[in-house]
C-alpha cells in the first residue's frame, strides 16, 4: 500500500471534515445559536419555553431542535406531555468563545487571537 502524501485528503480525513461541517452548519442560524446558548445557561429547557423565548411557532422551533439533535449537539427527554432539551456537549461553548475572540480581533485589527 502506498503512503498518502500529507497534503492530500484521505477518505478518513474527508469524513472527519464532513462531520465537522455538519456540526458547524447546525449552528449556522441565529435561532439555533440562541437555543444552544440558552441551554448552556439554563441546563435544560422544554420546547414550550424555547418557543416562547424565540417568538416563533412550535413547528419552527422543533425543526431547529431536530437539526441540533441530528448534529449531536443536544439530547432530549420526554416527561409526560413535554419534551426537555439539554446540551449533549457543553464544550461547544468553548467554540463560541473562540468565535468571540475572532470577532474581537477583527474589530480591533489584532494580529493574533487572544484565546491562547
Amino acid at each position: 500500500m502506498e503512503a498518502v502524501p500529507e497534503h492530500e485528503i484521505t477518505m478518513k480525513t474527508q469524513r472527519k471534515y464532513e462531520a465537522r461541517v455538519l456540526v458547524v452548519k447546525a449552528m449556522a442560524h441565529t435561532t439555533r445559536m440562541f437555543i444552544v446558548d440558552e441551554l448552556s445557561r439554563a441546563g435544560e429547557r422544554c420546547v414550550c419555553d424555547l418557543t416562547e423565548m424565540v417568538g416563533v411557532d412550535i413547528s419552527t422551533v422543533s425543526k431547529h431542535l431536530t437539526i441540533l439533535k441530528n448534529a449531536g449537539l443536544i439530547d432530549d427527554e420526554k416527561r409526560g406531555n413535554q419534551v426537555f432539551y439539554r446540551l449533549k456537549v457543553p464544550c461547544i461553548m468553548d467554540f463560541f468563545r473562540c468565535v468571540e475572540s475572532v470577532i474581537e480581533c477583527n474589530a480591533t485589527g489584532c494580529k493574533t487571537c487572544s484565546c491562547k
